[in-house]
Parts: structure tokens; sequence; C-alpha cells
């Protein structure tokens, strides 16, 4: 199934960013360019990275100035993040380009890959759940807490991996069509954010 290749790749994505654990490190994405493994493994990247660029940002101590350069890194995350949800729309897009929609198919409320978004945010808050709920350092309350949470969370990607699943079952049996819109951020276009365009003048 194709959320299991999703789930196995965003893990092996965290798991490679923890081994450094650094917000600098360059990603090393071990998958063909052009696959779509690559596409998965650099989404689940930029959302790990910007995991802890919201961590960090949230330092009562952080310095004013290296917030507002985190706050704009985050920004550029953020664009970055939708372009490469775009690309992978765009992968099933090609998939299904041939499956004519039945008269009376239907129209989702998200495309595939704002769905997988949020399976590979999912795999990013079980991870840092489970590290919490076996913390040696925190209390037996809380490791208890944590793991009722992280039971909720397992639970929640497995129904979300199940509706991806059927949802790439319903397009490509023409019970349901995809119309992808492009996000269209104004924050970060100069023609677009008045506080930008006005500097401009």
């Amino acid at each position: 199934m194709f959320t299991q290749l999703c789930n196995k790749i965003f893990n092996q994505s965290i798991v490679a960013y923890h081994e450094h654990n650094d917000v600098h490190q360059a990603i090393s994405n071990p998958y063909e360019k052009s696959s779509i493994e690559h596409l998965l493994f650099l989404k689940n990247w930029i959302d790990t990275v910007q995991w802890h660029l919201e961590d960090i940002i949230r330092d009562p101590k952080i310095d004013p100035v290296e917030a507002l350069g985190i706050k704009r890194w985050i920004d550029r995350s953020n664009q970055e993040r939708t372009d490469v949800v775009e690309y992978i729309d765009s992968y099933f897009l090609e998939k299904y380009g041939k499956t004519t929609p039945a008269a009376d198919a239907g129209i989702n409320t998200e495309s595939p890959a704002w769905a997988i978004d949020r399976l590979s945010i999912l795999a990013l808050k079980i991870y840092h759940m489970q590290e919490e709920a076996t913390r040696a350092d925190a209390t037996p309350e809380h490791r208890a807490a944590c793991q009722r949470k992280l039971d909720i969370l397992l639970e929640q990607q497995q129904d979300l991996s199940t509706a991806i699943e059927a949802l790439l079952a319903d397009i490509a049996a023409g019970k349901k069509f995809m119309k992808v819109y492009k996000q269209m951020k104004m924050y970060n276009d100069p023609s677009l954010n008045p506080v930008l365009y006005k500097n401009e003048k």
C-alpha cells in the first residue's frame, strides 16, 4: 500500500535527521531524484527541520534578532513544503491521468498529497511522543500521560492511512476525481503583500 511506503520513508527521514539533530545539517536523500520516494523523504525532512525550528523559536530566552531570522526561515520552509506537496500531487495527477471519472464521481475535500502532508506530521508527533513516553528523567505520571497520547496518535495514523488508501482506490476506479488548486500564498509574494510592495515605492 502507498501509505506503508510513506510511513516507512517518513520514519527513515526522522531517524536520519536525529542522528545529528541539527537544523543546519544538510539533507542526505538516499532516493533517485525523479522518484516519488525522493519527494516523500524531502517532504518529511522539511517538516522535521521546521518542527525543531518551532521548538527553538519558543525559547523564552532567545535573542530577538535570532528569533526573527528563524521566523523568516520558517516562512521559507512553509513555501518549500507547499511546493513539495504540489509536486507529490503532480505524481498522482500523472498516475491517474488516463482514468475516466464516472458521471457521478465526486471530489474529495483535499488532494492525496495534502492528506499525505498530514501523515508526515503525524509521524513526527509519534516519534517525539514516543521519546516523551520513555524519557528516563520524566515522572511516571508524565510517561503514562504521554503513552496514552501516543496510543491515540498511532490510532490516528492507522485511520488516516486507511482513509488515504480508500481515496486513492476511489480515484483509480473513477469514483472520485482529483482537482488540485495551487496554494496561492500571498505573504511571500512582493506583489501581493502590502508591507512588501509599499516598501518598494
